[in-house]
């Protein structure tokens, strides 16, 4: 179901998911991302128990775009948004780019965020040095050029990034899937995405009309988040892939910084494929606890 609500000037779009007395649970998507997701992490979420809301951050699909925000001004929006739902209380997780919004949240709401789940996280990055060069940036993830890039003029990053997502869209366009095949998932190979109208609405979302959001997301990165990783003492997992390296060393960067967190490393790539995303909202509703494990 999608819905909107209004914070001051502007507007935020979302989608619920999930039964209506579902352990509420607030997701916040990647960069980029859209609030639409796809039928099987719907029907993932469906079989759960939960009942997760995925809003649209500012600049993306129809949330209104708030130029200079920071990392930790989500947790405002969340806090509003929640109040919107009638949740006191809630679980949250964040996907990549979505996860230092979610630690935000944690640190900043402690007495409403109840857990919090960060997949294939960022770490603070680190953007006084000169540019890094490819053999830094593999060496330290948070030594990410993008990062430096935006940290000083994010014109030069829009035209790069417009051209990467435009090289996306051209190989749907020629018959690709919305979403490229995960060995580590059984799931049949999916059809081709233009023949779905409604994953080229989600392809679309993503990568032709979010580039203001995944832009603004960048900046804030780039800078002071606005709050303490310290401050983060809500139970708290790390997840990163067994085929994801560079996620893998942010998550060491995170757990050394986080008080309360552990880390659970999945089999797959950066994207959790189906097994492993039904174990993460397994954690999110409090019936595992992962510690450590390979998933």
């Amino acid at each position: 179901m999608d819905g909107e609500v209004r914070l001051g000037p502007r507007l935020l779009k979302y989608t619920l998911y999930g039964p209506t007395d579902g352990f509420p649970v607030v997701s916040l998507g990647g960069t980029p991302s859209t609030r639409w997701k796809r039928p099987s992490v719907v029907e993932a979420i469906a079989n759960s128990g939960l009942l997760m809301v995925v809003p649209d951050r500012p600049g993306y699909g129809g949330s209104t775009r708030q130029p200079g925000r920071s990392v930790a001004d989500a947790a405002r929006d969340v806090a509003l948004l929640a109040d919107h739902l009638g949740w006191a209380t809630f679980a949250l997780t964040g996907g990549s780019g979505g996860g230092p919004h979610a630690l935000a949240c944690a640190a900043l709401l402690p007495d409403r965020v109840v857990r919090c789940a960060v997949v294939g996280g960022l770490a603070p990055p680190l953007t006084h040095d000169p540019e890094p060069t490819e053999a830094e940036e593999l060496a330290d993830p948070r030594r990410d050029r993008h990062a430096w890039q935006a940290a000083r003029d994010v014109t030069v990053l829009r035209s790069e990034l417009e051209a990467s997502f435009a090289q996306v869209m051209a190989a749907v366009e020629a018959g690709g899937p919305e979403f490229p095949p995960d060995p580590h998932d059984p799931a049949p190979p999916a059809p081709p995405a233009r023949d779905d109208p409604e994953a080229m609405a989600r392809l679309t979302a993503t990568f032709v009309t979010s580039m203001d959001g995944v832009l603004d997301d960048m900046a804030a990165f780039a800078k002071p988040w606005g709050f303490d990783l310290a401050d983060v003492r809500v139970p708290t997992s790390i997840w990163h892939g067994t085929a994801d390296e560079r996620a893998g060393k942010q998550a060491g960067f995170l757990i050394e910084a986080l008080p309360a967190a552990e880390s659970i490393q999945y089999v797959g790539a950066h994207v959790p494929p189906s097994a492993a995303y039904r174990r993460i909202l397994e954690w999110l509703r409090g019936a595992t606890n992962g510690a450590g494990a390979t998933l």
